[in-house]
């Protein structure tokens, strides 16, 4: 592909030509031109430099290959956080923003005695936890990966928004062992392997996507190990795919959970099931 002498306006033409989004194209010469979509309107017969160009060249071309945006830009806006992204990481989707305001709605403004405990498993790139963090500053948050890469872009986040989130690495729980928690809340894997809509994750990291067979076995684990790891009426908040709502909450309930839930997406979908552990 070349853009050699292009301005703003034919850029953008030849891009939406290249079948990539306008909102998409817009953001990538946004960011080649380190410019507002309200300067490209005003300015939209204006050249491009040579290296404004070629930087918007090369990424109009993973774009078009199917990167996502994100990887391409480096970040991602989630609950009004800007939070750095990498390949080693999900890219944060808005719909996991309803796990998020189901567990600020379990939050006190205060806690008797001790901060309010707050545990995100499979953190990846913080999004969960650093959301939380920053709408509850007065809860304690951890977040577990057993990533180290996920968890240095998490560690990089919580340093960048200035956000005491305590990092664990390891598999689920076994990072806390021996610790208890008011909420625990998870966006684990839980595509079927197999699942043809993995094909169009195929730049995101596998082991973040898929959980067995039938998608719930990082489910049935997080759902058996956590009410060792919960205070009494602790809560425990799990995203999970569209169709596995009923499934979600009879792990619960064959697990001692009660006033088991489920919680809907900007899309109407059940995406959040969670309940509360009685002793």
């Amino acid at each position: 592909m070349s853009l050699a002498a292009l301005t703003v306006h034919q850029a953008l033409r030849q891009a939406r030509a290249q079948g990539v989004e306008r909102l998409d194209t817009q953001l990538l010469l946004c960011a080649a031109l380190q410019q507002s979509r309200t300067w490209l309107l005003a300015h939209d017969t204006d050249p491009l430099s040579p290296e404004q160009q070629a930087r918007f060249e090369g990424w109009l071309e993973r774009r078009v290959a199917g990167e996502p945006l994100a990887y391409i830009l480096g970040d991602k806006e989630f609950f009004g956080l800007t939070l750095s992204v990498s390949p080693d990481v999900l890219i944060p989707r808005p719909d996991t923003e309803t796990l998020v305001d189901w567990a600020l709605s379990l939050i006190p403004d205060s806690h008797p005695d001790r901060p309010f405990t707050v545990l995100d498993l499979g953190t990846g790139s913080g999004a969960i936890a650093l959301a939380i963090q920053h709408q509850r500053p007065q809860a304690q948050v951890s977040a577990v990966d057993a990533s180290e890469a996920a968890l240095r872009v998490a560690q990089a986040n919580a340093r960048q928004l200035n956000l005491p989130v305590r990092f664990h690495h390891g598999s689920w729980l076994a990072p806390v062992a021996g610790q208890r928690f008011d909420l625990i809340v998870s966006n684990p894997p839980y595509i079927a392997e197999g699942d043809p809509h993995l094909a169009a994750l195929g730049h995101e990291p596998r082991q973040a996507l898929t959980a067995g067979p039938d998608g719930l076995d990082d489910l049935r684990a997080i759902i058996l190990a956590a009410p060792t790891h919960l205070n009494p009426g602790g809560w425990l908040l799990l995203e999970h795919g569209y169709d596995q709502s009923v499934a979600v909450s009879q792990l619960l309930r064959d697990s001692a959970f009660a006033n088991v839930s489920t919680r809907f997406d900007l899309g109407g979908q059940p995406r959040c099931t969670g309940g509360c552990f009685q002793t």
